[in-house]
């Protein structure tokens, strides 16, 4: 499945065991609530997604890689207890309350919310010294001596096999008490995540061009070659700084995060290229609705790869535009103006109009401004007239409604 779906296969299951009776006790109780278990090679946002059901559910979330963790702070430090038993005096060996077990004692207290997710990452990579603690944690939910708080649901994650030597295979007995729910990488459905988080243009432009190159792992004759979404975002978000800043962008840099040698060579060529686009395109002149007609000949005779990529860099500085308007403050002065950045929406419309007519660059255009949250929130308070009409006629109004509303909800 993909990771959109697993996001929902995990809603679901945290609002079931969350489920109580008229009685207030929960309809499944903790004992038979199987942990999830999310199998999927790494950086394709398992984490992220956990961390969102938390949040939309309004439940506490407490994370931990298990990696990190050795048996005496996962399960408590050993101490002598003397009890009497049949009228003789013995020691027994007792242990303190585990720091993972605590941490979700801590984190409601501070919180005054009883319910939440603990989230163990790498959890099919656990030390020799660890792993029979932590399959009866998984099995009972229980850390040495201390039961996990009723409220508290377990999910836990790991990476298959290939992508790490140091991955346990958990035997049957374990398995059959656990809901494992197998991710691969989707370019589609992660580039739906990309575009909230704000991935620079350039690297949607290329995936959209090569979507084999969004995730590939190859073993060659000097090691691993791999890209991975992750690798992909944080490189998103060096080349945002490197921008700002006036600092190089080249293969180095791109091989640093892409370590695939190949998508690395490629993508580098076609970002110097970008660079060459946005000197010669300058999208402060189509914002400002002063575009020279030598500008519109080159775009009309340009190549879809091209017209994607003016497209998307027109997109990504109004959406930056709309996301400052959307944060002022009404009473500071110095805040950007609506009114204004509402003409450069028109002269957006202007420009792709003139340029490209109503064909697929216009429908690429609707499609941005429709999955971005900062336009819907810019185009409810500055109606677009022309944005509205073609959206109506081109695009399904289903998945528009469905951001409008979850906007509103969090207004």
């Amino acid at each position: 499945m993909d990771i959109r779906r697993a996001k929902e296969e995990i809603l679901h299951t945290v609002r079931a065991y969350l489920a109580k009776d008229a009685k207030g006790n929960y309809e499944i109780p903790l004992l038979s609530q199987r942990p999830i278990l999310l199998i999927g090679p790494p950086g394709i946002g398992k984490t992220a997604v956990v961390s969102q059901v938390a949040e939309e559910l309004g439940v506490n979330l407490v994370s931990y890689s298990i990696t990190h963790h050795t048996r005496q702070s996962a399960i408590g430090l050993p101490f002598i207890e003397h009890r009497t038993y049949g009228g003789e005096e013995v020691a027994v060996t007792e242990y303190t309350m585990s720091e993972i077990i605590a941490s979700l004692y801590d984190t409601s207290e501070r919180t005054g919310i009883r319910e939440g997710i603990l989230f163990l990452d790498e959890i099919n990579c656990v030390s020799e010294t660890l792993a029979p603690a932590l399959l009866q944690f998984l099995q009972e939910k229980i850390f040495g001596t201390h039961k996990m708080p009723e409220g508290w649901i377990l999910v836990t994650a790991g990476n298959p096999p290939a992508y790490n030597k140091s991955v346990r295979e958990f035997d049957i007995v374990t398995l059959d008490r656990m809901r494992k729910l197998s991710v691969d990488a989707d370019y589609g459905v992660w580039r739906g995540y990309a575009v909230q988080r704000g991935v620079h243009p350039a690297v949607l432009a290329y995936l959209d061009l090569r979507p084999e190159q969004f995730y590939r792992v190859e073993t060659g004759v000097e090691g691993k070659n791999f890209v991975t979404a992750r690798g992909w975002e944080d490189l998103s978000l060096m080349i945002r700084a490197s921008e700002k800043l006036g600092l190089p962008v080249d293969e180095v840099v791109i091989g640093s995060y892409l370590q695939h040698v190949e998508t690395a060579k490629d993508f580098a060529a076609y970002y110097e290229l970008w660079l060459r686009y946005e000197a010669e395109y300058r999208v402060e002149d189509i914002l400002a609705g002063t575009v020279p007609p030598t500008v519109y000949a080159k775009a009309q005779a340009a190549p879809f790869d091209e017209r994607t990529s003016i497209v998307l860099m027109v997109t990504d500085k109004l959406c930056r535009q709309f996301a400052a308007v959307n944060a002022a403050d009404p009473a500071d002065e110095t805040a950007p103006n609506g009114t204004a950045v509402e003409a450069q929406l028109e002269h957006a419309f202007d420009f792709v109009e003139a340029a490209y007519g109503r064909d697929q660059e216009l429908i690429l255009f609707l499609t941005e401004l429709s999955m971005r949250r900062e336009a819907q929130t810019f185009l409810m308070a500055y109606p677009c007239e022309r944005y509205y009409d073609y959206a109506a006629k081109y695009l399904s109004s289903d998945a528009r409604t469905e951001l409008q509303e979850d906007i509103l909800a969090n207004l």
